[in-house]
């Protein structure tokens, strides 16, 4: 498996991590205003934050003195890349079961049964 698909599923898994990833999914935010709403100190917002930038989900810019993260729209892509290449043959196959299980059914749900 490409190690970045995995890199990017493994970074949320933490529910921490994913409730940043989902703030962050709202508007960017630094990390005083992550932390201020999260029940963990500013130093592991940082962490989090550094786990989510190394997998790509997360992207930062410097404003003044401090940093403001923001969803990486490049990463999000990538995932959905990867969520959309086992997405379409699961529901090719899913489509041909039910073709097998029930022809008459799938066909006329398809238009290919009229009368």
């Amino acid at each position: 498996m490409d190690t970045y698909p995995q890199a990017g599923l493994d970074a949320p898994g933490d529910s921490t991590r994913m409730a940043i990833f989902e703030k962050l999914g709202n508007r960017p935010m630094a990390v005083h205003e992550l932390a201020a709403s999260l029940p963990v100190s500013r130093p592991a917002v940082s962490q989090h934050l550094r786990v989510l930038k190394e997998a790509g989900l997360v992207a930062d810019h410097k404003i003044r003195t401090r940093r403001v993260y923001r969803m990486s729209p490049q990463g999000i892509a990538r995932l959905r890349a990867h969520f959309e290449e086992i997405w379409e043959p699961a529901m090719r196959g899913f489509e041909s079961r039910l073709e097998e299980e029930n022809p008459k059914k799938t066909g006329e749900k398809h238009g290919k049964h009229r009368r």
